[in-house]
């Protein structure tokens, strides 16, 4: 029997493709399959580094794997029975340019990555490759699904979605970043709680908190234990947590950095924007006067207690100080890739934390074609989303709008439209100004010029 062909596109990647590696050979499901591994990536340098760690990880975890690397993307996906994205280029200059360029312009976006101004742009480039992807498995892999890691989820699996036959999964952990917050401000373990949330990836709202042995609903005590908080606690992120549940009545996930990108009036839950930081009197890094600065996720995670001179510079590779996520333990991630891959090649079910697929029904209140994130579950046939109930109007009503962004803005790429592009951006919560939406446009389609779809 032949082996099932996995593919991993952009295995140079630092985290989601060693990651992605080590969840498939510690899966028991796919070591009895005997899976085809096939490591795809731009760079030879990078892929063939990969392919030597899964190599490594396959003997450690006593797999029969067969592992083959490669700079083609045909040749990956050719007769995949499974496709994973985890694609980005130049990650850190450009998302130096998402969050700075935009807040130029007065557009007070606390992050650049899915949301905001910024988060259109990184839709944009990442949107060619992706669909160049999809393209190929429609020839080469049909009815394979694509298993996307690549932000923003929501915007990308859409335009694969409207734009192709291939049926894509976005993934993504922020609901477990979500609970954990919730952990913190009840005092009551993980493992303790039943939850399920929906809405929007990096916009998710708990409908379900319950006591996993009794059942009893867990929101009378969130909200007694949110009025007796310390209002300064954990602020960078969930400061606005605590306002919109108080305001709107459920719980979001996961963090103010970036569910804060989709409210205009989050910018005064957050102390300060120091992602990137850097003086732009000396010049910018897409100049190349000086360094792309350390990336900043959050001050809530960032030791901040420095020596005044360092002993070497940070740089955004910092962040993650194993650039390559090539790490020794050899421990599940928590993603849900191979978790998906074990129902689909290997038949056996699961139930999913969250999906990004499109709605069809599965948020009521919500239009049928935008794509959400819902917890589901996933056997040999594919994914299936949990029926939700309906969302509160005023989570709804922000939530619409981001369907109409999103829909746009895959119009702007399937048309190479600049028009369409602008309209976007002008029903963006965090712009203000019809100027400087329409100059901050211009500047960033010329600095990115080389790595967007034409615009016209």
């Amino acid at each position: 029997m032949a082996r099932p062909k996995i593919a991993i596109i952009g295995a140079g990647s630092r985290s989601f493709g060693p990651a992605t590696i080590r969840d498939i050979f510690l899966s028991k499901p796919l070591k009895q399959a005997g899976v085809r591994l096939v490591l795809m990536d731009k760079i030879e340098k990078h892929v063939s580094e990969t392919a030597a760690y899964a190599r490594a990880v396959n003997r450690r975890t006593g797999g029969n794997a067969a592992i083959e690397s490669t700079t083609s993307l045909k040749k990956a996906v050719d007769g995949a029975a499974a496709v994973v994205s985890a694609i980005e280029v130049d990650r850190y200059l450009y998302w130096a340019m998402d969050f700075h360029v935009p807040r130029k312009y007065g557009f007070r976006q606390p992050y650049g990555e899915n949301g905001g101004p910024g988060g259109d742009f990184h839709a944009l480039r990442n949107m060619g490759p992706t669909i160049e992807i999809a393209r190929a498995m429609e020839k080469l892999a049909p009815g394979a699904p694509l298993l996307n890691y690549t932000n923003p989820e929501p915007k990308l699996v859409e335009a694969v979605s409207r734009l192709t036959r291939v049926p894509a999964i976005g993934l993504c952990h922020g609901i477990g970043m979500g609970i954990g917050w919730v952990s913190t401000v009840l005092g009551k373990p993980v493992k303790d709680m039943e939850y399920a949330a929906c809405g929007l990836n990096h916009f998710t709202w708990f409908q379900t908190l319950r006591d996993r042995k009794t059942g009893k609903d867990l929101y009378p005590d969130l909200a007694k234990a949110d009025r007796e908080g310390d209002w300064l606690a954990h602020w960078e992120e969930i400061a606005l947590a605590r306002v919109l549940f108080r305001r709107f009545g459920l719980w979001p996930s996961p963090g103010t950095n970036h569910f804060g990108e989709y409210i205009r009036w989050a910018d005064e839950f957050l102390s300060s924007n120091p992602q990137y930081f850097y003086d732009p009197a000396d010049g910018h890094p897409w100049q190349g006067k000086v360094p792309v600065p350390e990336f900043i996720y959050s001050l809530e995670y960032t030791e901040m207690d420095r020596p005044f001179m360092p002993k070497k510079a940070r740089t955004a590779d910092d962040w993650n100080p194993d650039a390559r996520g090539m790490k020794d333990k050899l421990e599940p991630s928590g993603e849900l890739g191979a978790v998906i891959m074990e129902s689909v090649l290997a038949g056996v079910p699961h139930d999913l934390d969250a999906m990004n697929v499109p709605n069809r029904g599965a948020i009521p209140n919500l239009p049928d074609d935008m794509v959400v994130e819902v917890p589901g579950t996933s056997d040999r046939n594919g994914c299936r989303a949990r029926r939700m109930a309906p969302l509160p109007e005023p989570i709804a009503a922000l939530l619409r709008t981001q369907a109409s962004i999103n829909k746009l803005l895959v119009e702007a790429y399937a048309e190479q439209s600049k028009a369409k592009l602008l309209q976007a951006i002008l029903l963006e919560p965090t712009v203000h100004t019809y100027r400087g939406a329409v100059e901050m446009v211009d500047e960033m389609i010329g600095l990115q010029k080389s790595i967007l779809p034409p615009l016209a």
